[in-house]
Formats: C-alpha cells, structure tokens, sequence
C-alpha cells in the first residue's frame, strides 16, 4: 500500500501546475505586469505562491 502523501505536498504541487499552465499560456505575469517568459522565472513565481498559501516547501539554497 502507498504512503499517504502530505497535504502541503499536494497544495504545493497544485499551485505549481497551475501557474506553469498560466505561463505555458502566455497569461503569466511578474509582480511589475510583464509578460514572464523565463520558465526559470515561472518556476520561482509559482513556488514563491505555493509558499504564501501555508505550503511547506523549503528555501532557495544560496551559494557560499
């Protein structure tokens, strides 16, 4: 039997399939109103979103 999956995972995981479909539409925008192109970009939007809707998702590792 599969190990249940954890609701924060799947908020998470929700938040980034719809905001990579918005930017697959061409309808994604930054904070300033423009038109995100960079699916780098549209990836950090989206998990930048996931974590203000109360996701557990961990921060960006810096390099040292």
């Amino acid at each position: 039997m599969p190990a249940k999956k954890s609701a924060s995972k799947s908020k998470a995981k929700a938040k980034v399939h719809k905001v990579m479909h918005e930017h697959k539409e061409g309808k994604l925008k930054s904070g300033s109103g423009k038109k995100v192109t960079s699916r780098k970009q549209a990836v950090a939007i989206a998990l930048n979103e996931a974590r203000k809707s109360g996701a557990k998702i961990p921060k960006k590792k810096s390099k040292s």
